[in-house]
């Protein structure tokens, strides 16, 4: 598809004066305005961001043109991007403790971080990395950090309160997209926590202090002063706390494939046809929804240059980003995803993020798998297969999807628990099943995987 020749600003880049994002065809850029030059320049010429860009702390980019009235740059490619709310615990404690090393080695050169969104931070080539390049600013002597706050309600805080209620609570992200007031973190947090001096002193008193200071519409209260060396202590002091952080919940992931009704002849059987038919479709990039821990991805990984895998367990995603790191496996990015509720759109007009299917559709993989999902998406979600498959087409030009039959032990213990709405789910089977899916692709093939009641189709978008 030819591109249009057309600059258009992105959608999530009005915020900030000092610059923003636009779309040069298919490439993305940032224009710099004159306001931030002297920044800019400071830090380029202080080999501050080569630093940044070497220990990939900050996303690489190439200075594109310079003129009087802006500097552009363009930033290296990220193939998706994902949000707070998609994270796991892992993932999310790594991006905080990233945001604290960026701030403590720009305080060393004589610069800030000026925020400390968590959106300013997504995973690239298996780790997080920071993609605002225009975030950073002068250190002025004496002053406190501007963005603590703002670091405390977008990672500190959601952290602390999902080490105790689990990581649905990243979810509130999409409603707060400016950080969880601290109030509220205070509000949720128990009583125990008061004890804590980090937690107190930077959620409970923090809190008790913006009250104090709310009706202060005149902007009469005075700017405390903190030492270089405090301010060094605080970040040390959040980022030994946040490392040790864990998590005190549990999910029905544990080891999945060891609960699997596959012995080890069909597993190994459905490993090969799929081997054998990304063999033949070749893509470049793969989505694997429902993909667990990313066992199946795996047996792909080395032939397919990027890879996402999607799932519901948070537990389960922890689990395939600390094997990618492990591995060192470069290619694959995880993160949370409920088909039945993908993430929307958020923000100013619903497009400072983009939902899920937006970026999936964006980022245009060749195939889409979906292995021992389908059930789930029909019995659990009472989902028709017309509708689920509207959701696969909307990103999936191939899709490789799993059918159990009724008689599959995951089928029938699903059913069994409808109780007297059973009969509700009597077209559930594979005839309607096909005939569901064609009313958006084309069945190319389907095979039954040997030693199991599953069948494996591929369909093409029509």
């Amino acid at each position: 598809m030819m591109q249009q020749n057309t600059n258009t600003t992105h959608e999530a880049s009005f915020r900030d004066p000092s610059g923003y994002m636009f779309h040069d065809g298919a490439t993305l850029r940032r224009r710099i305005n004159p306001i931030y030059f002297k920044q800019y320049n400071a830090l380029k010429e202080q080999g501050v961001f080569k630093t940044l860009i070497k220990n990939k702390l900050l996303i690489a980019h190439e200075e594109t043109s310079v003129a009087a009235d802006s500097i552009v740059i363009t930033p290296a490619p990220i193939p998706f991007i994902t949000n707070p709310y998609e994270w796991s615990f892992e993932q999310y404690k790594h991006a905080a403790l990233h945001t604290l090393k960026l701030q403590k080695y720009l305080l060393s050169k004589g610069f800030i971080l000026k925020d400390a969104s968590a959106y300013n931070v997504t995973f690239h080539e298996g780790k997080p990395i920071f993609i605002d390049t225009l975030s950073f600013d002068f250190y002025e002597d004496g002053t406190p950090w501007r963005a603590y706050k703002q670091f405390i309600t977008h990672f500190f805080g959601p952290l602390v309160l999902a080490s105790y209620n689990g990581t649905e609570i990243f979810k509130m992200m999409q409603t707060h997209i400016d950080g969880i007031p601290v109030k509220l973190l205070s509000s949720l947090l128990p009583g125990k926590t008061k004890l804590s001096s980090t937690i107190f002193t930077n959620i409970h008193l923090l809190a008790k202090m913006e009250s104090k200071h709310s009706e202060d519409y005149k902007a009469e209260t005075k700017i405390a002063t903190l030492s270089l060396k405090a301010q060094n202590n605080i970040i040390d002091n959040l980022f030994n706390f946040i490392k040790k952080l864990s998590l005190k919940e549990e999910t029905e992931w544990g080891n999945y494939y060891d609960k699997t009704n596959y012995n080890t002849s069909a597993f190994q059987n459905k490993t090969t046809l799929i081997q054998q038919w990304m063999k033949d479709l070749k893509p470049q990039r793969m989505i694997d929804v429902g993909g667990n821990d990313g066992t199946f991805a795996r047996t792909v990984l080395k032939e397919v240059p990027h890879v996402i895998v999607t799932d519901i367990d948070s537990n389960a995603v922890a689990h395939n980003y600390k094997q990618a790191n492990d591995n060192k496996e470069t290619n694959m990015l995880a993160f949370v995803c409920d088909v039945l509720q993908p993430a929307p759109g958020i923000g100013f007009n619903n497009t400072e993020r983009n939902s899920l299917i937006d970026r999936l559709h964006t980022y245009n993989s060749e195939v889409t798998m979906a292995l021992a999902l389908i059930h789930h998406i029909t019995l659990s979600g009472n989902v028709p297969f017309e509708k689920s498959a509207e959701f696969f087409a909307k990103f999936s030009n191939q899709l490789i999807i799993e059918f159990p039959k009724r008689e599959d032990s995951w089928v029938t213990s699903l059913l069994v628990r409808k109780r007297e709405f059973i009969n509700h789910f009597d077209f559930y089977n594979l005839d309607n099943f096909i005939a569901g899916y064609k009313t958006q692709f084309d069945l190319v093939k389907q095979e039954v995987i040997p030693g199991t009641q599953r069948v494996l189709c591929l369909f093409k978008k029509k």
